[in-house]
């Protein structure tokens, strides 16, 4: 049994290609469940990325430029979207990984900054892989008993998403999980359960840049530094923050980066 305290939107992005930073959305569709029961609102528009669009991609959900040339642009939408969401949990399936921090990314480019740090994120895809590891047309099977229909098309794939997670919330209701640890919780209780279910805690960020070390201190998971904390990094190579501000890191990185340089003079 789905019971929400909060609204929940769920969502699923189709993009010019994979890059979080550089690729842009070509198709964006939501769906807002109602903590207070009303019926399920959705939202679902094509949209002009202004970049090309790379032919795996378009392999993939069939989108060209010719496509969209007459759609709106994100910066057209983005208000919309924004409102639409409101101050929403977000959910989706590889959301907390792709979805999300895309979106993140066509927001902060519009002007609008979609914060994250007060909402619950549900992604379908950690449970899933979790519990059952299969795709997501096995998961529709699975956990709904239907079959997947036109797949990689946005609106079709955000409502398998909800179908499959309403399918997990009835199977593993009351159900316990123990960890390659061994240690026991029930994450599917209530909402902050979930949530917390599917975070990795293991890095700091969504591309996987910044991770935890064994003292719980921020250290880089690329480059010439992989391993080292960032404090320790900007206090012998001051360089290497502006560095990480001018290249194609995402918003989240740099901003997360710029925290600890102030945390660590004091700021």
């Amino acid at each position: 049994m789905l019971s929400l305290t909060h609204d929940l939107v769920f969502f699923d992005l189709e993009a010019t290609g994979l890059n979080i930073v550089q690729d842009r959305i070509c198709q964006i569709a939501l769906i807002k469940l109602f903590a207070d029961g009303r019926p399920p609102e959705e939202l679902e528009m094509r949209i002009n990325p202004l970049k090309r669009i790379s032919a795996e991609a378009t392999a993939v959900h069939g989108m060209t430029n010719e496509d969209l040339k007459d759609e709106p642009t994100f910066a057209d939408v983005a208000q919309q979207i924004f409102d639409f969401i409101g101050d929403a949990d977000l959910g989706g399936y590889n959301s907390n990984r792709y979805d999300v921090p895309l979106l993140q990314e066509e927001f902060y480019r519009a002007g609008l900054f979609l914060d994250t740090s007060s909402r619950r994120l549900i992604d379908a895809q950690q449970i899933f892989y979790r519990m059952e590891p299969r795709t997501l047309s096995a998961a529709l099977k699975y956990y709904a008993g239907r079959e997947m229909e036109n797949a990689h098309d946005a609106l079709a794939d955000v409502r398998a998403t909800v179908d499959v997670f309403r399918g997990q919330m009835d199977m593993y209701a009351g159900r316990e999980f123990i960890d390659d640890e061994g240690q026991v919780s029930h994450p599917f209780e209530n909402m902050d359960a979930v949530s917390d279910f599917c975070k990795d805690d293991r890095f700091l960020d969504a591309t996987r840049r910044l991770k935890k070390g064994p003292d719980g201190r921020p250290q880089f998971n690329f480059g010439k530094y992989n391993g080292q904390p960032v404090e320790e990094v900007f206090a012998k190579d001051p360089s290497y923050l502006n560095w990480i501000l001018s290249k194609d890191f995402s918003m989240e990185v740099k901003s997360l980066v710029q925290a600890i340089e102030n945390h660590r003079r004091g700021k």
